[in-house]
């Protein structure tokens, strides 16, 4: 075994089973969430510390063109470079051969972290939590749709077969005859997950035709982001072996349910407890500034939450998402769900964000806006006990609205890195500049002949 794998998990490990990898993937997340990076043998890489890769990887958009951004490294595009962080090595079961994912560590030649990389932006938010003895964790759920395979952009995405023959029903949530329909897509999700050794809380039927959610536990907002990092690899894959695609567009189906990625929170202080509650079990005032930091910051957050044009189809009154930044307990009606639970357990729910962010990003967001509520003790406003589907709408419409908002929060830009922000502003508008180049069907049909 090569001295490097010692340090790797026990899954990893066992996945090996005593044998050496054969390939090594040296993988870090761009902007999208798309992993970017290079395959090479196992002996080769375990005889180096280190690799390299391009900054301007950073400036690519989803499209694949590039952002002109202002900064330094878009004139030469210098190397960063990447060191192996060898605690998130994990299996890629669906290899032919034995092959082994590893997250590097992204540093600026000079010294210190690459600004604009996802990873070090979530990292930067949990370093200002502990800068007041405060340590944040999260639990994501994942929301995906199992869709037939579709290779021609022009025709609408539908359900996926199921085992019956039949395309994937709507309106089934919870159902388990639902999911049975598409069983061995999640039997290989299970049998992936188990190999790279990442724990699923759960698996449900959402609302949608053919909508799962994943269920993913409790913990370091690093290690989960990881873990969602590389589980929308390994769902696509499973799919992939059974003639479907899965896909964490927002709103990739008319007319169905979009797909989330709800966060849950709570903070702990330096003896492990949760100060989201008082000695006597009751709300905290910290429990109270966090959810006013969400409501007061996240309307300005959402371009990392919501960030593609599709986005801003889900955020629709009555239609299953949240659009206010409301807060209620147990209220799935709310922005910002207070969950059933013991006083140790006790959480915030951020219902806002979009499957199609960014996790590092997404979470890291979401926790700078609870941060700034704790550092300034923003109070929240009355909870919402009845339904919230009938208030105004708190979130922007559309992504350039969003974009406008996230250029003049400079509060936030300062707890996710200025320079992050200005090159995320960037490509996120070239990208917008990009859309706007293509004629959808509905300008077709109704303003063809009718303007």
């Amino acid at each position: 075994m090569a001295d490097w794998l010692t340090h790797a998990p026990q899954a990893a490990r066992d996945y090996l089973d005593g044998r050496a990898p054969e390939e090594i993937e040296c993988i870090v997340s761009d902007l999208p969430g798309i992993a970017r990076g290079k395959a090479m043998p196992g002996p080769k890489f375990a005889r180096q510390s280190r690799f390299f890769l391009p900054r301007t990887i950073f400036h690519q958009t989803i499209t694949g063109g590039w952002a002109s951004v202002p900064v330094p490294e878009s004139a030469t595009e210098p190397d960063m470079i990447l060191t192996p962080d060898y605690g998130t090595a994990t299996a890629a079961p669906w290899t032919a051969d034995r092959t082994l994912q590893v997250i590097h560590d992204m540093e600026l030649q000079q010294g210190g972290p690459v600004p604009a990389a996802p990873r070090n932006v979530l990292k930067r938010v949990i370093a200002a939590y502990a800068e007041l003895g405060l340590t944040p964790v999260v639990a994501p759920e994942m929301e995906f749709y199992l869709v037939a395979r579709n290779t021609d952009p022009g025709q609408a995405i539908v359900p996926m077969i199921g085992r019956t023959g039949r395309q994937a029903a709507a309106r089934q949530a919870y159902s388990l005859s639902a999911v049975d329909e598409y069983g061995p897509v999640i039997d290989d999700i299970y049998d992936f997950a188990e190999a790279q050794g990442f724990e699923i809380d759960g698996i449900t039927q959402e609302g949608g035709a053919g909508q799962l959610e994943i269920n993913l536990r409790h913990g370091n907002p690093i290690k989960l982001a990881d873990e969602v990092f590389f589980f929308k690899r390994l769902i696509r894959e499973a799919a992939l072996r059974h003639g479907c695609f899965a896909t964490f567009m927002a709103k990739p189906i008319e007319r169905e349910p979009g797909s989330s990625m709800h966060i849950h929170h709570s903070v702990l202080d330096a003896d492990g407890r949760n100060i989201f509650s008082n000695d006597d079990d009751s709300e905290s005032d910290a429990f109270r500034h966090f959810i006013g930091g969400l409501q007061e910051h996240l309307p300005s957050a959402l371009a990392l939450l919501a960030p593609y044009v599709n986005s801003y189809r889900r955020y629709v009154k009555d239609f299953a998402a949240p659009v206010n930044l409301e807060w209620g307990r147990d209220n799935r009606t709310a922005g910002l769900r207070i969950p059933v639970a013991d006083a140790q357990a006790r959480r915030v729910e951020n219902r806002i964000a979009g499957m199609d962010c960014n996790p590092y990003l997404g979470i890291a967001a979401s926790l700078a806006c609870g941060l700034l509520g704790l550092r300034n003790k923003l109070e929240p406003r009355a909870e919402r006990t009845g339904t919230a589907y009938g208030e105004e709408q708190g979130v922007p419409r559309g992504l350039f609205d969003a974009l406008e908002l996230f250029d003049g929060a400079t509060e936030l830009h300062d707890v996710l890195s200025p320079e992050f922000a200005q090159v995320y502003s960037f490509v996120k508008r070239e990208e917008y500049d990009e859309y706007l180049q293509v004629i959808s069907p509905w300008e077709r049909e109704h303003l063809l002949i009718n303007v």
